[in-house]
Order: C-alpha cells, then structure tokens, then sequence
C-alpha cells in the first residue's frame, strides 16, 4: 500500500488522489499507518451488502454443500 505522510498532504494532495484512484493509500503520522484513502468505487463496493462473499459455518452448512465442499477440498489435495 502506498503511503504518504500526514506532514506532507498539502502539498502531495494531487498525487494523493491519483494514487487513491488505482488503490487505498495509508496516512502516516510519525511514521505509523493513521487514516486510509481510497475512491468513492472502492469503498461503495466494500462495504455494499450486496457482496458476492457469504461467510457460512461449516456446522450450518446444509448436506449438499458440505458434500460439495468436501469432495472440493478431496479434489485439490489428489491434485485433480
């Protein structure tokens, strides 16, 4: 992650907002990462509930996915 000192803002603001554009930038204070900076997109999409990650517990799983889940992890061990 790109940083850029606090101290410094006012006269990296550009530089800044281009950076934060491609990527989140971390705002250090006495060399320790402070804020985060990132585009509007970025922050929309991280904190959107309509995310495509669902975290599930394994003992809630219904049979079908387990038995999926489980033949998927068999698969990637045996190499196949």
């Amino acid at each position: 992650m790109r940083e850029f000192r606090a101290a410094d803002l006012t006269r990296n603001t550009g530089d800044l907002f281009e950076a934060a554009a491609l990527a989140p930038v971390a705002i250090t204070k006495h060399r320790k990462p402070r804020f985060v900076v990132m585009s509007m997109q970025q922050y929309e999409a991280m904190t959107s509930d309509h995310g495509s990650q669902v975290a599930v517990d394994v003992a809630d799983m219904p049979d079908d996915l387990g038995a999926l889940l489980d033949k998927g992890i068999e698969d990637h061990f045996h190499g196949r």
